[in-house]
Parts: C-alpha cells; sequence; structure tokens
C-alpha cells in the first residue's frame, strides 16, 4: 500500500517513455480514498495563484496540460517543486532534456485554456537528495518570464509557527481522486493538522518507503486518516498561516489511518532556494 512519490501516471495517455513514468503507479495500488486532494473539496485558483501545476505534453501528452506535479511561486521567477519529480525514473531523461517543461498558472481547470504557461529557462535538483530516505525533496525552478508579484507565496522560515503541531494547514494539488489511479481536472484542497515529528517517527521508522527525518521532514495528516496528498500532488504546496511549510512528498498510501503525509520542511530548504535565486539574478 506504498504511495512513495507522489508522481503521477498518464491516466491512459502513453506517452515513448510510458514504462518510466508509470513506474511509481506499478506498486500494489493504495486503499480506495474519497476525494482529492483525498479528504478535500474545490477551490478557485484565483484565490490561490500561487499553487502552479507543472507540466510537458512531451512525457505526459495533452490530456490536463500534460500536468504531472504541483509546484509553489515563491518569487516572481522562482516555483519549488519535489526534487523527484524532475528524476529520470518518472520523465526518463534528464529534466533539461525535456524540450516544453513548463508551469502552468492560473488555470485551475486543467482541460482548459486559462491562465498561463510559462517556460522554465533553469532547473535546480538538490544534490543532496536522498532516494533511499527521502530526504532533501526538492527543486527550484526558474522561469523564463515573471508571473504577477501577487502570486508569490512567503516561505516560512524556522521558528515561524506554522510548524507547530497541531496547526491548521491545507494541501494543494491535481492528484489522483481514488487511490486508483483517477485524476482530478480541477485544483483541489484538504485541511490536515500539522503533527508531532514522532507519530511520523513511529509510521516511518524506515523501509523501502523512506524514513521520516525530524529535520528536512514535515508530518502533517489525520491520526484517523481521510484528508492527504496523493499520487499527481508531489511538489505541491502545504500552507499554513499564509505562508509556505512544506512540498508533498512522500507517505504511504492516501488518507489511510496511521499512515500520515510527509512533506518537505520549508524552513530547512530556504537557504538552498536564496542561493538558487542569487545565482539566477531570480529574487523577488
Amino acid at each position: 500500500m506504498r504511495r512513495r512519490l507522489f508522481v503521477r501516471g498518464l491516466s491512459g495517455v502513453l506517452a515513448p517513455l510510458a514504462a518510466a513514468v508509470v513506474l511509481p503507479l506499478a506498486a500494489p495500488a493504495p486503499a480506495i480514498a474519497d476525494e482529492v486532494v483525498v479528504g478535500g473539496k474545490p477551490v478557485r485558483i484565483a484565490e490561490h495563484p500561487w499553487a502552479v501545476a507543472i507540466a510537458s505534453r512531451d512525457r505526459f501528452g495533452g490530456k490536463r496540460s500534460g500536468q504531472f506535479c504541483g509546484g509553489a511561486v515563491v518569487g516572481k521567477r522562482t516555483v519549488l517543486t519535489a526534487a523527484h519529480c524532475l528524476s529520470r525514473e518518472v520523465l526518463g531523461t534528464p529534466p533539461n532534456d525535456v524540450p516544453d517543461l513548463k508551469i502552468i498558472a492560473g488555470r485551475g481547470d486543467l482541460e482548459s485554456s486559462a491562465g498561463r504557461e510559462v517556460a522554465v529557462r533553469r532547473v535546480w535538483v538538490n544534490k543532496e537528495f536522498d532516494s533511499l530516505t527521502n530526504a532533501g525533496d526538492v527543486a527550484v525552478l526558474t522561469l523564463a518570464k515573471p508571473l504577477p508579484a501577487e502570486s508569490v507565496l512567503p516561505m516560512a522560515g524556522s521558528g515561524n509557527s506554522g510548524y507547530e503541531p497541531g496547526t491548521t494547514a491545507s494541501v494543494y494539488g491535481w492528484g489522483d481522486t481514488t487511490g486508483a489511479g483517477e485524476y482530478a481536472r480541477t485544483l483541489r484542497a484538504a485541511r490536515v493538522r500539522v503533527l508531532p515529528d514522532r507519530v511520523c517517527q513511529e509510521a516511518y521508522p524506515g523501509s523501502a518507503d523512506g524514513k521520516y527525518l525530524a529535520g528536512p521532514m514535515l508530518c502533517a495528516g489525520e491520526p484517523q486518516g481521510g484528508r492527504d496528498a496523493c499520487q499527481g500532488d508531489s511538489g505541491g504546496p502545504l500552507v499554513a498561516r499564509g505562508r509556505l511549510i512544506g512540498l508533498v512528498s512522500w507517505g504511504n498510501g492516501c488518507g489511510q489511518p496511521g499512515s500520515p503525509g510527509v512533506y518537505t520542511r520549508i524552513s530547512d530548504v530556504v537557504p538552498l532556494v536564496s542561493g538558487v535565486q542569487r545565482s539566477t539574478g531570480s529574487r523577488g
């Protein structure tokens, strides 16, 4: 019942590299869940402009605008996503060799033509990403053209109250609606709670799925299950008190009791992101 790597399958669209792309869904199917984001509801993209789709029609076909992961806008030219989204296992090729890698902003319905498609000028994938534990699961996309300032979501630094256990947060995405490969066409959000590190340490002490590490990771969900991220939501934002606190990373199943979601902790990667922004001149 593993959901390790929240990458979307092709939902019936077979690209030339389908064997590599659908690999994350070749594991046993997760238990059936309610909605997507699991236990969530539709939301208006205009109210959450920092939630973007990561897309490539070349790799994933034209259905749903070629979306395969989510992302969060943290600068007018800077989008964060999960490192595993840009792996060879998922893309079938290095990300810089994908001819049409882009982000889609302002398009809540992926089958519409609303919003903007912006090309990715540069891809930075964290070299410290550990595919065994899933630590360091972050990548930075530098855009060819800037997004409006109102699209930018502030990152929560160390000590921000959004990381306190019990805090209500929301996770956003276009991922699997059932845990069985049925993907949403419109943006969804689910409310979850930030959980104490010990909850995920007990749930994920170390296995083929990964190992929960308190420093680089953040635990969120509901102890009884029912609300969670799922396949296709990888790299999407976890937001609390108006700031980005996490990126969808990994877990076991979708919305299962005793298996919370594990997120990349934003406070752990702020220095890395700032360094990439300085090197590309994309701050702000």
